[in-house]
């Protein structure tokens, strides 16, 4: 679907939305843009983390055969009754990938490795530990120690042939992949990588390696933030530091809408009067929101570039967008009409990326087609008060830990100021204080974001 672009009007009143608000407004705002088309095949070994492309139904059984659950004997389990023991004579051996191919009469048994094929007439395993040796060629089994069909895996009970075995959205994790590994597929369709092109903005930034200078700090947002973009496994484009200048930061956009299809940035949507990236998306696409009831992470915008924003910046016949970026080994495909995705982050380093795992990363999922799971929020028990006035939503980190009890509690990392990067190091989740909610006292119960592998 295309989404229908509407020049932005004067700048309005800014509006305070809840996080809540801000999140459906966001959603909306993409939903007509619907996931990137583009697919291609890749063998499994290069798939890690992509998404799948479309529906996958299983072409076999898995397992394909009924095999033995663990190491012991094979024998008919209907030859198992109430309160007597069995006596049975072993009479050949079973080895994974080694099927038996004699015959099992009545009072005899096969001794069998784990994943084994049961021949036919077998549906029962006893693990060795569970029988007596009366002598090399007889065991005996114990009364009541075993029940017909136990320690038997059956055919398709993982898997049937036909059956959906990953779903369209489907990221491919480790697991996925061994799944589609045990299918006896060798590559799968994915969706391209999303191109998310990043830079920061402001004077006042350095690039790390260069000479200190007053007034001026160096970019850490770059490397967070490009790092979790790549945890997502989209394709990230660095352009960079652009300065507080509006033609500088003119080109820049411009020319990120021509390389990519969300272009990511930080520092420049705060209220001073040479904050430039907001008034410059105003005048080159359409702002949905700007300002949130949240802390950290209050100035935000999200919004469109026009389709025809990048044109002067596309390719020369015979090179790709992508070759303009230094560092990038993938290759741009014909560039899509439809808008590009911008998202203004906060230039305090914590307040972008509580911003990115509160929009930027559900975003991104959206245009990818992922269909994971949001980041996991649970409950835990305040082992400490939590200062906090109404009015806003606040993400303040914390530790979580059980308690002797064995129930969750979570403390503060200390000083919450948005720029203290070491406090969301220590950091293993955040405590969500509601808009309404004010003094969390201690014993009280809080919700918190788990953040393992999201930030």
């Amino acid at each position: 679907m295309t989404a229908i672009f509407q020049p932005a009007s004067a700048m309005a009143e800014p509006q305070n939305l809840s996080v809540e608000q801000a999140q459906a407004q966001l959603a909306s705002l993409l939903t007509p843009l619907g996931p990137i088309c583009e697919t291609e095949m890749l063998p499994l070994a290069e798939a890690l983390d992509r998404v799948l492309a479309e529906d996958l139904t299983s072409p076999v059984d898995v397992p394909p055969h009924d095999n033995a659950a663990m190491d012991g004997y094979a024998l008919n389990g209907a030859q198992l009754q109430p309160g007597q023991p069995l006596v049975l004579q072993v009479v050949g051996r079973a080895l994974a990938g080694v099927p038996w191919s004699g015959e099992i009469g009545p009072g005899q048994c096969l001794k069998i490795m784990t994943g084994a094929v049961l021949p036919a007439g077998l549906d029962t395993v006893v693990p060795h530990e569970l029988t007596q040796a009366l002598d090399e060629q007889r065991i005996r089994i114990p009364a009541d120690s075993l029940r017909a069909g136990a320690n038997r895996r059956l055919c398709g009970e993982d898997l049937g042939r036909g059956n959906l075995a990953l779903p369209k959205g489907q990221k491919l994790h480790p697991a996925a992949l061994g799944l589609l590994a045990s299918l006896g597929l060798s590559q799968v369709e994915v969706r391209r990588r999303l191109r998310v092109a990043y830079f920061s903005t402001g004077d006042e930034i350095l690039a790390p390696g260069m000479a200190a200078r007053e007034g001026a700090i160096y970019d850490s947002n770059s490397f967070s933030l490009q790092g979790l973009l790549k945890r997502l496994g989209v394709q990230v484009l660095d352009l960079g530091q652009v300065p507080d200048e509006p033609q500088a930061l003119e080109t820049r956009l411009r020319e990120a809408a021509a390389l990519a299809d969300v272009v990511l940035t930080s520092g420049g949507i705060s209220a001073g009067e040479a904050d430039h990236t907001r008034a410059m998306l105003q005048r080159l696409g359409h702002v949905q929101f700007w300002r949130l009831a949240m802390r950290p992470g209050k100035p935000l915008a999200a919004g469109l570039l026009q389709p025809g924003l990048s044109s002067a910046f596309a390719p020369k016949s015979g090179t790709s967008a992508i070759d303009i970026n230094v560092g990038s080994s993938e290759k741009q495909s014909t560039q899509t009409p439809r808008p590009t995705v911008l998202l203004g982050l906060p230039g305090n380093p914590v307040a972008a990326m509580i911003s990115f795992a509160l929009f930027v990363r559900p975003a991104l999922l959206q245009l990818m087609g992922d269909t994971s799971a949001p980041l996991p929020l649970a409950q835990a028990i305040a082992a400490q008060d939590f200062h906090k006035r109404p009015g806003r939503s606040e993400y303040q980190r914390g530790i979580l830990a059980m308690g002797p009890d064995g129930r969750a509690r979570v403390r503060s990392t200390g000083a919450q100021g948005s720029a203290l990067l070491s406090s969301l190091v220590q950091a293993n989740c955040l405590v969500v204080l509601e808009p309404e909610r004010g003094q969390v006292l201690a014993g009280e119960t809080v919700n918190v974001l788990l953040l393992d592998g999201a930030i």
